[in-house]
């Protein structure tokens, strides 16, 4: 820190920051508590369901392990928060996807309206990440990382 202003690599993330990461953790935690609890008291769910509560279960966890770990920067990260949260949101669109593919093949059909939505997910969650890790480039270039 020169002459006691700090730089921008240096200076503590914004208290509107710190709340956002704050709802994410706890958006995160109580859906996956409550998906938890919904498959931890019915106990003769169709495994299929099962099997979605586990995924939506994981997929909170995630979002409340990243929310925790952004809490505990004390420093700006650089865009590397939204790398992370676009490495997560595309591997929830996986899971999600998956699932889809799994019951249309089960069922023989898939409503051309699940698959519109499906693809348009996809499509969002994988730009997020290629425009994350575009940014988190150019921050790192402009820092001579």
């Amino acid at each position: 820190m020169a002459g006691g202003v700090p730089r921008p690599a240096e200076a503590p993330l914004s208290l509107r920051r710190r709340l956002g990461y704050l709802a994410v953790l706890l958006a995160g935690l109580g859906g996956a508590v409550l998906v938890g609890a919904l498959w931890a008291t019915e106990p003769a769910l169709p495994a299929h369901t099962a099997t979605a509560f586990a995924l939506l279960t994981l997929v909170g966890l995630g979002w409340a392990g990243y929310g925790g770990w952004a809490l505990t920067r004390r420093t700006p990260l650089f865009a590397r928060d939204r790398v992370i949260a676009a490495w997560i949101a595309l591997a929830a669109w996986l899971a999600g996807g998956a699932g889809v593919a799994v019951l249309a093949a089960l069922r023989h059909r898939l409503p051309v309206g699940l698959a519109l939505v499906v693809g348009a997910l996809g499509v969002v969650a994988a730009a997020n990440l290629v425009a994350a890790r575009r940014h988190h480039r150019l921050l790192r270039h402009q820092l001579g990382d």
